[in-house]
This record gives C-alpha cells, structure tokens and sequence, in this order.
C-alpha cells in the first residue's frame, strides 16, 4: 500500500511538472489568414518541414477573422492573424488584437515605415498601387504622378476600381497624410472629373477596360497586373512608376502580428521572425507576384523585370489612422 501511496505521488508530481513545461506539441501554431490558403499553404508546409512545429490554420475575410478573435477573447486559439493591407493590420491593433512584439530580427529584416511604431504588425510582402496605362494610347512621358491624373489632360481617359475597396482608401489615406485633407480633396475631385466610366468592382476588370478602349489609365496594385500578364504576355498594358521625383510610388502589405491572447507567444514570434528571413520571404512574396519587404531578398524575376522604383516612405500606419478621413473624403467628392 505504501508503495503504491509512493507510486501515486510520483505520477502526480510528474504530471504537474508535465503540465508547467508543457508537451511537445503545444508549440504547434493556430494561424487566423485573410491571405488566401493557395497563397500561404506553401509557406506553411516549408515551416512545418524545417522546424516539425504544425500549424493549424483557417482562411477568411479580414473583418470576419478580427470579429472572431474579439468574440473568442482569451479563449481564441489563435496565435497569429495574418492579413493584407495596412489598413486592416492598424485596425486590428487598434482594436486590441495584436500585442507588441520586441524583435531585433523583424526590426533588421523589416523597413520601419512597413511596421507599426508600437511593433503591433509587421510587413512580410510588398505591394505597389501604381499606374497602368494603355500602351497603345499613351505616351509615358506624358504620365508623371497621382496628382496630375486630376489634370483635365486626363478627362474622359482616367478608370478607378471602386472606393469601397479598402487598398483606395489605403491610398487616398496616404495621400491625406502627404498633402492634407484640403489638397487631397481637389485630387480626388479631379479623378472623379475625369472618369471615363463608373469606378468598377476590381483592379482586374478596371485593366481589361483600359485593354478593351473604356479607359486610357488607371491605378492598380502591381500582383493583378501579374496575374493577367502571366494569362496573356501580348496585353497592350504596362505599369508607369509615379512620384519619382517626389514622393515615390504608394506602397501597401500582406503582413502579421501575433495575438494578444495567444497561448505560445514566443512560438509566434519565432514563426514570425522566420518568415522575415530569406527563405521564406521568396516564397511569401514570389507565390503572388509580389515584392519582399526584406531588401536584402531579391525579387522574383518576372516581377524585377517590371522596373526597379523608389517607393514613399510614409510610415502605412496612417493608411489606417487616416482610413475613416479618407472614406469620408471620397464621398464628398463622388468617389463611389
């Protein structure tokens, strides 16, 4: 009896001494992604191959997942939101969802003005909101920046994706940021002015309206262009690179912070970590065409081969501190 008294206090003490160290696979990660799972499974599965951490994952748009944490509280499994723009990134900070992380890897590896101050979210791919012009109608010399297209040279030639999305809210966020609300007013007045037809639904279909004689020029993010080049390289399209001689080109990210409530913090932070680092950062950025917020990472090819550009250095936190001013702002001046 007493030995089984003796047997029962060791099994009990090493369960308790278990559970304070915890098992091998409470390490494995639960990641919250309002990036597209073909475009993070691939990132996934290479982590998983080289650490042996899991990670369990589910996909969904950015208001629904920050929804779900908020309404999860303390007791979300998630351990890391991952989502595309600044805008979303600030807003999840903003509302509580995302804590600081203290890194001196991510502060080496990511550009200050594609991470937020209080190092809630970081930058992981890179993408530019840039001109698209038709090549058979334009002359490039004649493009020079955002702003001049509210030049009445542009009238009945200029085509938008709708304001509604949040990557034109991010933009004209920057803009207010850059020039004030007043001047920025005029921008986007003069846009408005010169549409050559209702601002449409997605950057895809505002590119085929330029290809197909709507529209002379327009304003899309770099990845889509990508994707209709790889379907068909003879487009009559090309990307322009504006405020070269200012500013620079308006930029925006895919990027991640680690919840506030995660159960493995420093699991999420070195997950976070690797994927600013080499490796994972091609794999990241080359899989939708888009560019690694780590320069010391080359970019892929097809996407190098589109020009090299100097982008604006603003720090996107204010594509998010700025959104609510720049929806107002586009509804003022007819932006739909």
């Amino acid at each position: 009896m007493k030995n089984l008294t003796l047997f029962t206090i060791i099994s009990l003490a090493l369960i308790f001494l278990f559970t304070l160290t915890g098992p091998a696979f409470s390490q494995d990660l639960v990641v919250y992604s309002a990036r597209k799972e073909h475009l993070i499974k691939p990132v996934f599965e290479r982590y998983t191959k080289e650490t042996g951490i899991k990670i369990k994952y589910i996909t969904d748009k950015a208001p629904v997942l920050l929804q779900r944490i908020k309404a999860e509280g303390s007791n979300t499994p998630a351990d890391l939101l991952i989502t595309v723009d600044a805008g979303n990134l600030w807003h999840a900070a903003n509302e509580g969802v995302l804590q600081p992380v203290e890194s001196a890897t991510l502060n080496a590896n990511i550009p200050s003005h594609l991470r937020d101050p209080q190092n809630r979210w970081f930058g992981l791919s890179l993408r530019a909101r840039t001109i698209v012009y038709s090549k058979e109608r334009v002359n490039p010399g004649d493009l020079t920046t955002y702003e001049d297209l509210a030049n009445p040279n542009w009238n009945g030639r200029l085509v938008l994706r709708t304001s509604k999305k949040v990557y034109n809210q991010s933009l004209v966020a920057m803009l207010i940021e850059e020039h004030g609300e007043k001047e920025t007013t005029k921008i986007i007045e003069g846009w408005v002015n010169n549409l050559a037809a209702p601002p449409f639904s997605n950057d895809t279909k505002t590119m085929e309206a330029i290809i197909a004689g709507q529209g002379d020029v327009g304003i899309v993010n770099t990845y889509y262009y990508g994707r209709l080049l790889k379907k068909n390289p003879t487009i009559p399209i090309a990307l322009f690179w504006p405020n070269q001689l200012s500013g620079g080109v308006h930029v925006n990210v895919s990027g991640a912070g680690v919840v506030t409530a995660s159960k493995n913090k420093q699991a999420a932070i070195s997950f976070l970590e690797w994927l600013s680092s080499d490796s994972a950062q091609q794999i990241f950025a080359d899989v939708n065409m888009e560019y690694p917020v780590n320069p010391n990472v080359a970019t892929d090819p097809d996407v190098a081969s589109w020009g090299s550009f100097k982008q604006n250095q603003i720090n996107l936190n204010n594509a998010g501190e700025k959104q609510a001013a720049a929806i107002k702002l586009m509804d003022r001046a007819g932006y739909k």
